[in-house]
């Protein structure tokens, strides 16, 4: 087992417990599984060293929370929790984009939309604040995290989403590629943490895609626009391959949905004939850029064009993709089970998973240990391991 997932010289901070939102209960099993075994195979080392395990809570067989979020017919909530959480370390966990989930208001139909989910997620800390040793909230896609920044006279909602929980006494908050993770100063005394899912994308790519590589003559690293260019560099650095990108010449003298409409993608960089290039970003919302990005690399004889972004969101559905699919403009898409996906998704040829649950459940417990996660937090090194391991193999 890899030395960030298991401790042998330290205890926790306070017996952990894992307060999964309806939102994300699967994901949370997952995790909680993965916390079990690191933990099981660190007790006989800790038992040997004569530590008491019981009220530390190690000998468990589980950390999930028993805790919901019932509603009255009027739509209004309250959050239950139905065991005890004084002096725990609580990891509250909440998808804020699963659109899956129904309640009744006054005899209609809602979906549970991010701003119910992020109601939510208040109430399971206001119902533990006062007796729990301490909180941290896991919110891999951050709520309002594309509006992080003011223009004219707008919300600033995801600063003032952050102030919020700090103040009622969150002391970590941990998500996953944050559109812009510089809105971590609108709390800069607190604990705020953003994790790349870099290697779990290589990972995926790797497994999949047995014969493809890794060098300059046979693969590229896209930036679909100017905001992935970080993500971008990264990984490219890391695989050691070329870099090119697209920027997004829009009419600014049209709001279309309160955007400026895209004219067209520019690309800048070296030749992408007969590679596999990698798109990478943060999201896939509607998906019309991505696949626009896809279309142009195809038309400039790119051997393979691969989507790798951690949210699939697809808000305008999935025909699309199915469609410049078939048509050979695109040839998969790799996203996280960090956010709800639709069944119909799942059972899509162009489509694969990267598994994000043991790299939250090694998360979670290096801060129950209160360990440093700057490893965690880089996985450079990791990278580089498994492309040497797949350069020898070819």
């Amino acid at each position: 087992m890899a030395n960030n997932f298991v401790f042998n010289d330290s205890l926790p901070v306070a017996p952990l417990k894992l307060a999964a939102l309806e939102s994300c209960r699967d994901f949370a099993s997952k995790v909680n599984d993965h916390i079990v075994q690191f933990r099981r195979n660190d007790i006989e080392e800790l038992t040997r060293r004569k530590a008491d395990l019981r009220y530390r809570g190690y000998d468990v067989d589980s950390y999930l929370l028993d805790c919901q979020c019932p509603r009255f017919g009027t739509g209004e909530a309250k959050a239950v929790i139905n065991e005890s959480v004084r002096g725990t370390d609580i990891f509250v966990m909440v998808d804020v984009m699963n659109y899956s989930i129904p309640y009744s208001v006054c005899g209609y139909t809602n979906h549970m939309s991010p701003d119910d989910h992020y109601q939510d997620l208040k109430r399971i800390i206001g119902a533990c604040s006062s007796t729990a040793h301490r909180i941290n909230v896991i919110m891999p896609f951050l709520y309002e995290s594309r509006q992080h920044k003011r223009t004219k006279r707008e919300s600033l909602d995801c600063a003032m989403a952050l102030e919020e929980l700090v103040a009622m006494g969150v002391e970590n908050i941990i998500t996953f590629d944050a559109h812009d993770p510089r809105v971590q100063n609108a709390i800069p005394l607190y604990g705020f943490d953003n994790f790349l899912p870099t290697y779990q994308f290589v990972k995926t790519l790797f497994s999949h895609d047995t014969d493809t590589k890794i060098d300059k003559e046979h693969l590229m690293v896209i930036s679909p626009d100017e905001g992935a260019m970080n993500r971008a560099v990264y990984l490219a650095n890391n695989l050691g391959v070329d870099m090119g990108m697209f920027y997004k010449r829009r009419d600014y003298s049209k709001v279309v949905n309160g955007r400026n409409p895209i004219v067209a993608h520019e690309f800048l960089g070296s030749s992408v004939e007969g590679k596999t290039v990698l798109i990478i970003d943060d999201m896939i919302s509607s998906g019309e850029s991505m696949l626009d990005t896809c279309k142009e690399l195809k038309e400039r004889k790119a051997a393979k064009a691969i989507v790798c972004c951690t949210f699939g969101l697809f808000t305008n559905g999935l025909e699309k993709f199915d469609e410049y699919f078939e048509k050979g403009y695109l040839d998969y898409v790799i996203t996280t089970n960090l956010n709800y996906r639709p069944k119909e998704l799942l059972e899509r040829k162009w489509y694969l998973e990267a598994d994000m649950s043991k790299y939250t459940a090694a998360i979670i417990n290096s801060l129950n240990h209160d360990r440093s996660i700057g490893a965690t937090l880089s996985p450079t090194e990791k990278i580089q391991k498994l492309v040497k391991k797949r350069q020898q193999t070819l």
